[in-house]
């Protein structure tokens, strides 16, 4: 599926302000990256995903152990109220701003009584950004961070521009603080750091004082326009990372910050965290191995099912071949076969009727099969013979009795069925 995916500018997204804009014609390779004012966004083609990104800067991130059952099946209703109001006490003495003015989120595939990464940011300004996207027609199915506290555990990211460097990373042991640990950390906005000083996220400005308070075995990814700074202030290499290629990772993260009142009334959630799964599948290269084993399974069996059909109809071809040849050989007179079994059984009733022998299908063999299992005086009131086929009116017999003169009529090679007070019999299949 096609993906446009904006990232929300920090300041108000009016018509001047510019939008980094990232467009992928499948969700993993990064077609064309720009920067440009609302007016001016690509236009998507129509079945085209559209992805909203949170800047890091505008995002805070806290980790909360939920109670047991305080999960809901939907982000909307009183399940999901009454997870808000959960979060908003569990967050109180961490969140600097009033909750209220605050936008809550959950990590993916959140679960109770484990400490999870809870996400923050300003809910007026993230609603007036959704605002002006779909005043010019962009509707949003999905909110990504720019990045998270899983993702800066394992890097240090640098962005912006040379005038305004910013780096993103760990202060202290990020092991210590990842989603799984037991202990608490607050991950707040530019310039702070986790509280108590036990180390955290560090998001601000790039300078010599903050690199020193990072770790220096911890890789660096940085944007081209601040790669030499990165490597000077650093002192080791840095890898280069595009804009557009950063906003691609963005949105192919499995975070959904479009929870509670930001939730897409059009969607399922059951059916997003599904899609959201079968992506992270076809896509990530932690998935490569299952998928060449799903493929390889896929083709082994469509080769050995391709085999067996070959292997039944040949012999299926030979059994018909057989017969055939049965034919031939007894009845060589026969120049053309096209039924073989029936051909034989009219050339064996030829040969009785010859012989003065009664046939299966004649006239006398039916009304001696069907007088065979009769009751004791039936008799039949009118007999029609034509083609093979005995039509014969008698006494009304009882459900009983018909059914065990069609099965003894079926165990004798007849076919037979019954119309009211009339039977009618023949050789053969059913009718």
């Amino acid at each position: 599926m096609a993906t446009l995916i904006i990232s929300l500018p920090l300041q108000s997204a009016d018509k001047t302000a510019l939008l980094d804009c990232a467009l992928s014609p499948d969700g993993r390779t990064l077609t064309s990256h720009v920067s440009v004012p609302l007016s001016l966004l690509p236009t998507p083609e129509r079945q085209a995903e559209v992805v909203a990104v949170v800047p890091l800067q505008a995002l805070s991130w806290h980790q909360v152990t939920l109670p047991q059952g305080s999960l809901p099946r939907s982000w909307r209703g009183d399940g999901a109220r009454r997870l808000r109001a959960i979060l908003d006490g569990l967050l109180e003495d961490q969140l600097l701003d009033d909750p209220a003015h605050l936008h809550l989120a959950l990590q993916p595939q959140p679960q109770v009584g484990v400490p999870m990464w809870v996400a923050a940011c300003d809910r007026a300004w993230l609603a007036s950004g959704l605002a002006s996207l779909a005043q010019a027609g962009y509707n949003v199915t999905r909110i990504v961070p720019e990045s998270s506290p899983q993702a800066l555990a394992e890097v240090i990211e640098v962005t912006g521009e040379l005038n305004a460097p910013r780096v993103a990373g760990w202060v202290g042991a990020p092991a210590a603080l990842s989603a799984d640990a037991a202990s608490p950390a607050q991950v707040d906005r530019p310039a702070r750091t986790a509280d108590g000083g036990r180390g955290g996220m560090l998001v601000t400005d790039l300078s010599s004082s903050t690199v020193a308070l990072l770790s220096p075995d911890t890789p660096v990814l940085a944007e081209p326009a601040v790669a030499a700074l990165a490597e000077r202030l650093f002192q080791r290499p840095v890898t280069l990372q595009q804009r557009g290629q950063r906003l691609l990772l963005a949105a192919n993260t499995p975070w959904d910050l479009a929870q509670f009142e930001f939730t897409n009334a059009q969607r399922d959630p059951r059916w997003t965290q599904l899609a959201q799964g079968f992506q992270s599948f076809a896509r990530a290269p932690a998935w490569r191995a299952a998928r060449w084993a799903l493929a390889l399974l896929l083709v082994g069996n469509l080769i050995g099912l391709n085999a067996w059909a070959w292997r039944e109809q040949a012999s299926l071809t030979a059994q018909r071949q057989a017969v055939r040849a049965v034919l031939t050989d007894t009845f060589p007179k026969i120049p053309v076969v096209v039924d073989a079994p029936l051909q034989m059984a009219r050339e064996v009733a030829e040969l009785q009727r010859a012989s003065g022998s009664a046939a299966g299908s004649d006239l006398e063999s039916i009304l001696s099969s069907f007088s065979a299992l009769a009751p004791l005086g039936y008799a039949p009131e009118a007999i029609e013979f034509a083609a093979n086929e005995l039509r014969l009116k008698g006494p009304v017999l009882g459900q009983t009795e018909q059914s065990r003169i069609v099965a003894g009529l079926q165990a004798r090679g007849l076919s037979a069925s019954l119309q009211g007070a009339q039977w009618l019999i023949r050789a053969g299949g059913a009718l």
